[in-house]
């Protein structure tokens, strides 16, 4: 998130008192004037330190711009007290925590006198956002402060994620509120990141005159062999320009993914779709420049954005009328910190239910110890038809014994669990059956009680076919859980593993097309990489339960050197101990990964 203009918005807050006549917006009836003047700075900063996003937030619902312009204003505040030159470093990032430490209390209360944050607090409020977030990328925007430097691309993506994506994901969430939720396909989610890099890349050849009158270069030195020191003196030279023409079509390239807006609200898509154009139209603009790139900010003219936005208004403007919106009631109370929303990080999490009979983990030597256990949880239907009972009451005891082995995984101190709970090939199971899976699943998520555990929750598989409910809560939990810092559980629902490993090879012959990587030099590091997470360890142990001895299609990228470990008992009769005998047979064994015996 970055400013582009030179006022600031300690301008904008000194003019607050002499611009509160003619509102120019219609906030919610009944609000106090203090109020409507928040959400009218909330608006002037916006539009005067970000036109483009000014422009896609007025394609937004009328009922939705005022959170917009709220959500905007206050990432350009934090940015902007993190960029004033008028103290040190240190100074300005105490600045950014103070405002971000206030908002936490503000949440708190219900209210606050800085305007930028009254405002923010109120959209929270009224449309039940959760602000927690935001707290990544407010961190992120003070430790910015002590100087951006990216070794690669990796690291420079790594940046624009942290920084740039919970605030566009709260956008989302605003659509999701309203009932025209900008959906974004799961098989579409690289389009999505690619995009994302290709905004902040188009914002950074833009800014490229400004960064560099400050000493700011936010290009990875991977892209800048042989053009650095000119760009640094301020000249135009060969090297130079051949980087601006590689980064433009670079930036082109990212901001071209139509696919991602493939079966999305069309008013949504309109928003994306709108933001592509502009951002090609400025990078265009950059293009034509030339020499004068590294002297003043390059604008498309008006006549290119009059082309671009003529029909994006229309388009909006019919697409929204068409659409039966959710206007948000009365304010909900102020709660705790993290917002009012049902996907509110809660303020307290709790420990693991201790085990009915008292029983403790054992002791593990820490290089001893798994760092990935993954589960084949076998067996329900078996344990349900021994005792006469349906195989639905199987997958109901299953889901508790799950529970006890997360609350197991996080008294031992186990870093990621993945439990495979419905495969690909379980669709050929009675329908009945496969009703009672996912409802349980769902049930979970919504009611369950790892809810309020230090457990980070990620699902792995395919949206197709799963009830759009049990997909959104699934994301959901994602979404209010990433920044737990405990057990990492990873559930599979409607996975395969040939298929994940299919769907990772077209992602990355999709890089390659797109010249994002070269195909003669492609190896297991790129390949993990476009994996659904790539950040996920490889499994050091595998256990299955239900007496069977195969691996089932689960994991086979991971598992590659897993140690396996099989036993005779159905799932519902397990609980945390067996997780822990599993973790001490993994301790006594010696792990050579084709090396010799010791």
């Amino acid at each position: 998130m970055r400013t582009t203009t030179h006022s600031t918005t300690a301008d904008l807050y000194a003019a607050l008192p002499a611009q509160q006549g003619r509102p120019t917006h219609r906030p919610p009836t009944g609000e106090a004037p203090s109020l409507r003047a928040a959400y009218r700075l909330c608006r002037r900063i916006t539009r005067q330190h970000d036109p483009v996003i000014y422009i896609l937030i007025q394609l937004m619902p009328t009922m939705l711009r005022p959170a917009g312009w709220a959500l905007w204003a206050a990432a350009t505040v934090l940015d902007d007290l993190a960029d004033q030159r008028d103290a040190e470093p240190a100074e300005r990032a105490a600045r950014v925590e103070a405002w971000t430490e206030a908002l936490q209390c503000d949440l708190a209360a219900g209210m606050s006198r800085d305007p930028v944050r009254h405002a923010l607090v109120d959209t929270a409020l009224r449309w039940g956002l959760d602000l927690s977030s935001l707290r990544g990328a407010m961190n992120s925007t003070r430790d910015a402060t002590l100087g951006r430097h990216f070794a690669d691309w990796t690291a420079w993506r790594a940046w624009c994620s942290e920084g740039i994506v919970p605030w566009v994901d709260q956008a989302r969430h605003l659509f999701e509120r309203a009932g025209a939720p900008m959906m974004l396909r799961l098989d579409r989610q690289q389009d999505y990141k690619r995009f994302i890099d290709g905004a902040q890349l188009t914002d950074i050849l833009t800014d490229l005159s400004a960064d560099l009158a400050q000493g700011d270069l936010l290009l990875p030195q991977e892209a800048l062999p042989g053009a650095e020191d000119d760009l640094r003196q301020g000249s135009w030279s060969p090297a130079t320009a051949a980087l601006s023409r590689e980064l433009t079509a670079l930036a082109r390239q990212w901001v071209t993914r139509p696919a991602m807006t493939t079966g999305m609200h069309p008013g949504a898509a309109t928003v994306l779709n709108t933001a592509a154009c502009l951002m090609r139209a400025q990078l265009d603009a950059v293009d034509a420049a030339g020499h004068a790139l590294l002297k003043r900010t390059p604008r498309p003219s008006l006549a290119a954005r009059t082309r671009i936005l003529a029909p994006a208004r229309l388009r909006s403007k019919l697409a929204w009328s068409l659409t039966p919106l959710t206007v948000p009631g009365p304010r909900r109370p102020a709660v705790t910190v993290s917002g009012p929303s049902p996907e509110a990080e809660s303020t307290t999490l709790r420990p693991p239910l201790p085990h009915p009979d008292g029983a403790r983990p054992p002791q593990i030597a820490a290089d001893r110890m798994p760092a990935h256990v993954a589960v084949i949880m076998d067996g329900n239907g078996r344990w349900a038809e021994q005792r006469g009972l349906p195989r639905t009451e199987g997958h109901r005891a299953g889901t508790a014994a799950a529970h006890e082995v997360v609350y197991g995984a996080l008294e031992i101190g186990l870093r990621h669990l993945t439990l495979y709970a419905f495969s690909t090939a379980n669709w050929k199971r009675d329908t009945e059956e496969i009703t009672t899976i996912l409802e349980a699943i769902r049930r979970g998520l919504d009611e369950g009680p790892i809810r309020d555990l230090d457990v980070r929750q990620r699902w792995l598989g395919r949206p197709d076919k799963l009830p759009e409910e049990l997909v959104q809560a699934l994301l959901r939990e994602e979404r209010r859980t990433r920044n737990r810092t405990g057990l990492t559980l990873t559930v599979c629902i409607n996975y395969g593993g040939r298929d994940e490993i299919t769907r990772t090879a077209a992602a990355l012959a999709q890089a390659a097309h797109a010249g994002d990587i070269d195909p003669h030099l492609i190896g297991e590091d790129d390949f993990a990489r476009h994996l659904p997470h790539p950040d996920m360890p490889d499994v050091d142990l595998l256990w299955r339960t239900g007496n069977e001895q195969r691996t089932s299609n689960f994991l086979p990228w991971y598992i590659t050197y897993a140690e396996l470990y099989f036993t005779p008992n159905y799932w519902p009769d397990v609980d945390r101990r067996d997780l822990w005998q599993a973790i001490t047979e993994y301790s006594r064994r010696q792990r050579r990964h084709g090396g010799a015996t010791q």
